[in-house]
């Protein structure tokens, strides 16, 4: 080509002799009816079956990506592609490449990323699995839009537009089957336009069992989610363990007959636990966010600037020894409780009441001004040095 074509069309390959080349002739139909001047990538992931061979003689650009997985194979093929806009498409025939103008209209229209919604659009007898259709599919988009709010309702279609310059912006990082929920993850985050286009599933055309493994890639695409979303995932669970628990806590600082049994101090010991968990939870899920925006996994939040602002070294040493101050003055109660009774047997109901709150109190405060020295180191800003450059690429033959 004389000049950089507008669209690349990326098609991931692993031994997809059968459908590789209904895909490519597709997608050629669809750049000569539409005059799109556009270039046709084959990434092959280490094809045995010929795929190689067809789409070198169907006159396809073909990128061998050494590194195995799914992410990884699209993403040489998008750092071998020359498009200002790239969608990509499994090249087992379940996708139309015939009908891609809707993708490159939306791009056109300036959205970043432009996903295929096969539920708001057909899906065809036999192409999705029962368990993908009223199971995997919707609950993991549905966590996907509670917890990044993405305008999305099909975050695994595997048929997707976007600009090339606003993703190669988010350093996607995964290799395997998760790499298409970590690309709307980021653009989510990052603030990218994201749209939506109804398109047809059709039943793919291989002979042999998809790559894809149900529960083994649907939990990886699940843990990402998780891994992405601390405050889903710690965050949210330490506040009602700590709330529970203080709750439950300060109940049972008498018994409590309920019904045919009596709450006590064993009860009030797993309130204390509780306490524990949840607060380590919290501050986990804290150092985990800031930790995460330091080295450029999420972006920058306004929220961790005024964390900053107000929590400060000291104020976190100051709670902390607060907290040690409460727990040291009931321990010495408790010890006075002892003396006074000539270091005799003493009653557990009455002093354990005592001990436990002591126990999380002096716990919470070495947690706290702990957590306060990692979060200060957390927060120092570090300076590039002047010598050390960093270069990213993706290494394609």
């Amino acid at each position: 080509m004389s000049f950089p074509p507008e669209l690349s069309i990326v098609m991931p390959c692993l031994n997809e002799a059968e459908t590789l080349e209904r895909c490519i002739l597709k997608a050629q139909q669809f750049l000569n009816a539409s005059g799109v001047l556009g270039e046709i990538i084959v990434a092959d992931n280490g094809s045995t079956d010929g795929s190689q061979e067809i789409a070198v003689r169907l006159g396809a650009k073909l990128i061998c990506v050494k590194t195995r997985g799914y992410g990884a194979a699209i993403k040489g093929g998008i750092a071998g592609s020359l498009g200002k806009y790239v969608i990509f498409g499994d090249s087992d025939d379940s996708y139309d490449f015939t009908a891609l103008m809707p993708f490159l209209e939306k791009l056109r229209q300036g959205f970043d990323l432009v996903m295929g919604n096969r539920f708001q659009g057909e899906i065809k007898p036999g192409a999705m699995p029962l368990l993908h259709y009223y199971l995997g599919n919707p609950i993991l988009s549905r966590i996907g839009r509670i917890f990044f709010k993405a305008s999305c309702g099909d975050f695994h279609c595997g048929l997707r537009g976007f600009n090339k310059k606003s993703i190669e912006r988010l350093d996607l990082l995964t290799e395997g089957m998760e790499f298409a929920s970590e690309m709307v993850v980021k653009a989510a985050l990052n603030g990218l336009r994201i749209t939506e286009v109804p398109i047809i599933l059709y039943p793919d055309g291989r002979s042999r069992a998809p790559h894809l493994r149900s529960w083994r890639d649907g939990w990886r695409h699940l843990r990402f989610l998780l891994m992405y979303s601390p405050r889903w995932l710690f965050f949210y669970p330490g506040i009602f363990l700590v709330i529970l628990g203080s709750i439950t806590g300060f109940w049972l600082l008498l018994p409590r007959d309920i019904g045919f049994t009596t709450l006590d101090i064993h009860t009030m010991l797993y309130s204390g636990v509780a306490v524990l968990i949840g607060y380590q939870c919290v501050l986990f899920a804290v150092l985990t966010k800031i930790f995460s925006t330091a080295v450029g996994l999420t972006p920058p939040n306004p929220r961790l600037d005024r964390l900053y602002k107000y929590f400060t070294l000291e104020i976190g040493m100051i709670a902390g020894g607060i907290m040690l101050l409460g727990g040291f003055s009931a321990t010495l109660y408790a010890f006075l409780q002892w003396r006074s009774s000539a270091y005799g047997p003493q009653v557990p109901a009455h002093l354990m009441r005592i001990i436990i709150p002591a126990g999380v109190l002096l716990t919470i405060g070495i947690e706290t001004i702990l957590n306060s020295f990692f979060l200060s180191i957390l927060g120092i800003k570090r300076q590039a040095r002047p010598d050390s450059k960093i270069s990213k690429g993706n290494k394609t033959e």
